[in-house]
């Protein structure tokens, strides 16, 4: 090859390689942008909402356990006075 064509073949590949890292790190630049910029205040509003609900859920659930404890304890009263014994269910004999 010709020293022209090579040295023409550096310079292309040279330029090539400055744009591209250019653009990789104008890609960073932008991505970095984007990102919501927070300050404490606002994480301390939000992790405060977080426990609130968390709260919030756990009363509800002990409300529900209690609730499933009182009709249980219904149900078994209930079966303990008038319900009459369970059967043992009849012989079916299935033709073959």
């Amino acid at each position: 090859m010709p020293p022209e064509i090579i040295g023409i073949m550096a310079v292309c590949a040279t330029v090539a390689i400055v744009a591209i890292s250019r653009l990789f790190s104008r890609q960073a630049e932008l991505r970095d942008d984007r990102r919501p910029q927070r300050d404490d205040n606002d994480l301390a509003d939000r992790l405060h909402r977080i426990e609130m609900a968390v709260e919030a859920t756990a009363l509800e659930v002990e409300r529900i356990s209690e609730a499933n404890r009182f009709m249980a304890r219904l149900l078994a009263e209930r079966a303990g006075l008038g319900a009459p014994a369970p059967k043992a269910p009849e012989r079916v004999v299935t033709p073959h």
